[in-house]
């Protein structure tokens, strides 16, 4: 095997298809391969040992180059290549964008016993996000997000019982949790810091989010959309959650640390389409 390469989106998915070409010093082109159905690529045609351009590129994704060096046996392990979207630097046009609750996650993940991780997910929430791209105001985008505490789902309903009593989000007396942003600061061309509160078991604290914008597409509906990827870690102690039982020295049933995961589609304009 003289050539082989993993293509991935920036969220870690296959991207079927993909073109590799590879191009001696001089510019010439030496090989030209074509992913399989899981992003990888396996090139067999054995090339002379030396530097060489790899260049990788996908319908609907920006081009991505890389120097690869083929060693003295013939091969080059290029490893994974990431594409991002095309419009998938900066961040989407400006104005008003819908978050789509049917093709979004708001997961959250805590460890249990210790030893290994419970997921859980809100299946009802709604959501708002406004670009502004006005030169230097673009520190002013915001979002806006409300989740309805009831919805958690973590696939056992005794489980979601207990999460939803006063011990924990004591859904009677909160029925929501909400995030309201204050600010956005750029860390990348497709990464940002979200500043904001967040309102969770009737506590209020800041609350920054580690944001990605993975690009942008047309829908098969006529419509926009945009695509976003968030996390963000929370003490439970920080929302008078206190509630724990050890089960070992040491050892606390359910961590007290939730990771939070945001996996985000949102619709350009103040309406979802009808689908």
């Amino acid at each position: 095997m003289a050539l082989s390469a993993r293509i991935r989106t920036r969220d870690n998915w296959a991207v079927p298809h993909a073109v590799v070409t590879v191009t001696d010093m001089t510019g010439a082109q030496v090989l030209r391969a074509e992913a399989d159905a899981e992003g990888a690529v396996r090139d067999t045609t054995r090339l002379e040992p030396g530097p060489y351009t790899v260049i990788v590129t996908a319908v609907g994704y920006a081009p991505a180059a890389s120097t690869a060096i083929v060693t003295a046996g013939g091969r080059a392990e290029v490893g994974p290549v990431v594409l991002a979207r095309q419009g998938g630097t900066e961040l989407p046009p400006p104005g008003p964008w819908t978050i789509d609750p049917a093709h979004s996650s708001v997961a959250a993940i805590a460890q249990h016993l210790g030893i290994s991780s419970v997921r859980g997910r809100f299946t009802d929430f709604t959501g708002r996000i406004e670009i502004v791209q006005d030169g230097e105001e673009v520190a002013k985008s915001r979002v806006e997000a409300v989740i309805s505490a009831a919805s958690i789902d973590t696939g056992n309903a005794m489980r979601d019982g207990h999460l939803k009593s006063p011990d924990f989000l004591d859904v009677e007396r909160f029925p929501t949790l909400s995030y309201r942003s204050s600010g956005i600061t750029p860390v990348g061309s497709d990464r940002w810091t979200v500043h904001g509160e967040l309102s969770l078991h009737g506590v209020v604290r800041p609350v920054d989010l580690d944001l990605s914008y993975l690009g942008t597409g047309s829908d098969p509906w006529g419509g926009v959309r945009a695509a976003f990827r968030a996390t963000t870690v929370l003490h439970r102690e920080d929302f008078a959650m206190n509630y724990n039982q050890v089960v070992a020295a040491g050892i606390a049933a359910i961590g007290t640390t939730l990771r939070v995961e945001l996996d985000i589609q949102a619709v350009q304009g103040t309406e979802l389409p009808a689908v």
